[in-house]
């Protein structure tokens, strides 16, 4: 019976232990607000790169308008990033038309599609020139 009374006992005795997971989540939190930071500088700067205002890039659902005039492809097709799986494509369809028009291959694209946060910046800051789509 005593060792039941033990166990039912909270521990308020402050012995240690539990400050790691505060930390962590600091660090964590920093790092995520960096790399929050590093994407919309690098999309600013891919806007400007294309003659688009850099502002376009903080800019909710009209940034998806915007990239999707950079890449040449109608503006129907943001219809795609409100539909569950078609959303899919049409973020492969938008990387695939960005890397392109800056002039790097399917690849690359791929890249931007599921390493966003080191080929965005990479493309950004490089000499890439911007190419508009024929027509355009």
């Amino acid at each position: 019976m005593t060792n039941l009374l033990l166990l039912a006992q909270d521990d308020f005795s402050g012995g240690g232990g539990g400050g790691g997971g505060g930390i962590a989540g600091l660090i964590f939190l920093v790092l995520y607000l960096g790399i929050i930071v590093l994407m919309i500088a690098s999309m600013w700067k891919l806007f400007v790169k294309a003659g688009e205002p850099g502002w376009a890039a903080i800019v909710p659902i009209y940034n998806i308008i915007v990239m999707l005039k950079i890449t040449g492809k109608p503006i129907w097709m943001i219809l795609f990033f409100f539909l569950p799986f078609l959303n899919l494509v049409g973020a492969i369809i938008l990387c695939l038309g960005i890397a392109e028009r800056f002039g790097k291959s399917a690849l690359y694209g791929i890249g931007l599609l599921f390493l966003g946060f080191i080929f965005f910046p990479m493309l950004a800051f490089s000499d890439a020139q911007y190419t508009p789509a024929p027509g355009a």
